[in-house]
């Protein structure tokens, strides 16, 4: 279902039937350990891939900040001005 350097290789998947009545494949919801990190605020124009880069130098490591936080779509983590995020040390 991924490749071999997908940060979703080697995980569980679940089947479910969805409304229209086909088959789908996810990815089994993990339950993470708790992140050590710093308690960073959203600011007007936060990006998670610019405090990747900022905090690991590479932005492509975003799902890093995604995952030690609570919302399953990563983008809704910036989305609120004020708001208090976990960022993971490296």
């Amino acid at each position: 279902m991924f490749g071999k350097k997908s940060r979703y290789y080697g995980l569980a998947t679940v089947r479910n039937t969805d409304r229209q009545g086909r088959i789908v494949q996810a990815v089994k919801l993990r339950r993470l350990p708790a992140a050590g990190g710093v308690e960073t605020v959203v600011t007007d124009g936060s990006q998670l891939d610019v405090m990747s880069e900022h905090q690991y130098r590479d932005g492509a490591r975003f799902w890093h900040i995604a995952d030690a936080n609570s919302e399953l779509e990563a983008g809704e983590l910036v989305e609120t001005t004020g708001r208090v995020i976990n960022v993971p040390k490296r």
